[in-house]
């Protein structure tokens, strides 16, 4: 039986420290390793990442072509005809809703409601932006167009996650 004081590492994972500056002897002395003057042989000197000798470093030599913006939010869009024919007179719809239904594959940073197509339910629907179009014709038929919160990447991501651990953890147990 294996216990903790048998455990041992594997032959030839662990090598002896190299001790440096101990006389020529012991194969390290004078020099230490280091060479003979120059930048490397000083000490606190750490050479930047993607330093290439002095060369002009690839990152600077290859070409950048125009611009990702890192606040960009990636929407999932969904249309008024879509919403109208896939729920009923009177039903609240709200992004996970459509996410159910299969309207929209995935919240992202949030929903849009787009003006395409025409609406004669009474709807209540919740997302997280509307174009102009969508929101007149919402409520011309009668029905409520309610803006949500704005939702931050870092959330929406978790709240994701955790949707996509209750699914499996349905599926596995029954």
């Amino acid at each position: 039986m294996l216990r903790l004081n048998d455990l041992k590492p594997t032959p030839g994972s662990v090598r002896a420290r190299k001790r440096v500056g101990r006389g020529d002897g012991s194969g390290h002395g004078t020099y230490c390793g280091r060479g003979v003057k120059g930048q490397l042989a000083r000490a606190g000197y750490k050479m930047p990442p993607g330093f290439e000798g002095g060369q002009t470093p690839l990152w600077k030599r290859i070409p950048k072509r125009g611009f990702k913006n890192p606040t960009r939010r990636e929407w999932a869009y969904v249309n008024l005809d879509d919403i109208a024919e896939e729920f009923e007179d009177g039903a609240e719809v709200t992004p996970e809703a459509l996410l159910e239904r299969g309207l929209i594959k995935a919240i992202k940073d949030g929903v849009k409601v787009l003006g395409r197509g025409e609406c004669r339910k009474r709807l209540i629907v919740k997302a997280h932006s509307f174009s102009k179009k969508a929101r007149r014709k919402i409520e011309e038929a009668g029905g409520q167009a309610i803006v949500l919160p704005r939702r931050r990447r870092a959330e929406a991501a978790e709240t994701e996650r955790g949707e996509r651990e209750e699914r499996e953890e349905g599926e596995g147990g029954g």
